[in-house]
């Protein structure tokens, strides 16, 4: 077995590389944080077309409001103040098929209609599966917004006005856009993460990594969620709502039930009153 080996990182008694640029000489002070990030993860120096789409990325990405991740931080938070970071860590545990993180399912899609001889029919393959199996499609669709996601048409424009760009994600994206409307019968929106997963595709970041810059963005938004929690204070509302919200539905007695009010003043831990 091959010796394990880093190229990310080193270190000595007077200096620190990452990759091969020294940490004080060529990066603090000289570089942004989104170029570092981009270099460090693709193993190349950014273009300033990468910059504006990744920059474009995690500003779309970083706030949903009180969307699951946003709701698990704050309670987390609520119940352990002293843990900033377990707080935040859970709130990134949501980022995944159904929050968030859809953009590596469409990745997936895209890529196989790239790779298709007939691009058009397997656009149409894949729309027509999805209908049949009644599988939700990635990418597309958006309890809020209709009938476009004005987050998804901006990105889009953004991305089809950079020259540079290949432009072969975004066509896959509005092949399957026009096939899941032919399909469908009706006109479904492409949602941000669709947008996303087709830009991010545009300079060269494979599907397997896109959702991990969806968590380098939330957990911005996250943090943001612990600074609002420390000064207004959602995380007891949200709590005290859903006790008083979902009843009880067992056996007991209900003169013997505890009513959240009471609950809440008996916790042995006397985390009735705390935070």
């Amino acid at each position: 077995m091959a010796q394990p080996v880093t190229h990310l990182c080193a270190h000595d008694l007077t200096s620190m590389h990452y990759r091969d640029a020294n940490l004080v000489e060529d990066l603090i002070g000289k570089r942004t944080f989104s170029e570092v990030m981009f270099m460090q993860i693709m193993n190349r120096a950014p273009r300033p077309v990468d910059m504006r789409i990744i920059d474009a990325v995690l500003i779309t990405l970083m706030e949903h409001g009180l969307t699951p991740s946003a709701i698990a931080t704050r309670l987390i938070y609520m119940s352990a103040p002293e843990n900033l970071q377990g707080a935040v860590a859970s709130g990134l545990l949501a980022v995944g098929s159904q929050f968030v993180g859809t953009m590596e399912n469409c990745a997936a899609l895209l890529d196989r209609i790239i790779a298709a001889d007939d691009p058009e029919a397997m656009a149409r393959e894949i729309a027509t599966q999805a209908r049949q199996t009644r599988a939700h499609l990635p990418g597309f669709g958006h309890h809020l917004h209709k009938p476009d996601d004005p987050r998804a048409v901006k990105l889009l424009a953004l991305t089809e006005a950079e020259t540079e760009l290949p432009g072969k994600h975004v066509r896959a994206l509005r092949l399957l856009a026009a096939a899941v409307d032919e399909v469908y019968g009706r006109h479904i929106t492409i949602n941000a993460t669709g947008a996303v997963a087709a830009m991010l595709g545009e300079i060269g970041v494979p599907g397997s990594l896109m959702r991990g810059f969806a968590v380098i963005s939330r957990a911005a938004g996250l943090v943001a969620h612990i600074a609002e929690e420390q000064t207004d204070p959602a995380g007891r509302f949200i709590w005290e709502t859903i006790d008083h919200a979902i009843p009880y539905a067992g056996k007991g007695s209900s003169a013997n039930a505890l009513t959240p009010q009471k609950s809440a003043a008996a916790s042995p831990s006397g985390d009735g009153a705390a935070a």
